[in-house]
């Protein structure tokens, strides 16, 4: 369905990463028939890899002809790609990219003096993404977007072009939004917050997640009220 109503208007990126590389070839090459433009690979989750195994898995994927953006969540998978590692993927024709979601804006240049511009460097934390970009990335992969996508869209501007008075009055707004959609685990809080702003019609999330409890139902309302979203 999102190939044929985005296809040439967006570039579609699948996640396409899992525990199991069996399992994240087989997602990839399904992605590549499908006609999708790249694959999102986070680093497996659970079993902590070395290194090593880190950047053999990501150049084993990008060999199967998909672009690549790098997915590096370590609160998340439980390990954490190092820039040394990220640059011995980046020489690669089919690695891009890599959304990096430590929350540590400091990677940006310790990536970037180790590769170059070879890599598109794209936030994946909402709380530190313009910052991210005023010194030197890209842009962002957020959760925050999914709610207020104007907003998100023109705060990348703004960062981009170094406005760093458009950014904080962009940006303010945006702050408690930020923190609130990771009162439970995320996609729980954003799932319900599209529902309350009416873009979907369930807050439900497939199990082991749940829909957001009652407690935090009025914390994310306050939060979409002081955003103007509601």
């Amino acid at each position: 369905i999102v190939v044929e109503e985005v296809k040439g208007k967006i570039p579609i990126l699948a996640g396409t990463g899992t525990i199991d590389p069996a399992h994240v070839k087989e997602m990839t090459l399904q992605a590549i028939d499908l006609g999708c433009d790249a694959s999102l690979v986070v680093t497996p989750y659970y079993v902590k890899p070395p290194q090593r195994g880190l950047v053999k898995h990501m150049l084993s994927m990008a060999d199967l002809g998909l672009p690549v953006v790098i997915y590096n969540v370590p609160g998340r998978s439980g390990s954490d790609m190092k820039p040394e590692s990220i640059a011995l993927c980046a020489d690669h024709p089919n690695i891009i990219g890599v959304k990096e979601a430590t929350g540590d804006v400091g990677r940006v240049e310790e990536i970037r003096s180790l590769t170059g511009d070879n890599l598109l460097l794209l936030s994946g934390d909402d709380g530190t993404d313009a910052e991210f970009v005023l010194k030197g990335g890209d842009g962002c992969i957020s959760v925050t977007a999914n709610v207020a996508p104007k907003q998100k869209h023109d705060l990348m501007m703004a960062a981009l072009a170094g406005d760093t008075g458009e950014v904080e009055r962009i940006g303010s707004p945006l702050r408690d939004l930020n923190g609130k959609l990771f009162c439970e685990a995320n996609p729980i809080p954003v799932k319900w917050a599209m529902k309350r702003i009416g873009k979907i019609p369930t807050g439900y999330c497939r199990p082991p997640l749940d829909e957001l409890d009652v407690e935090f139902q009025p914390v994310v309302e306050e939060a979409l009220r002081s955003a103007g979203l509601i």
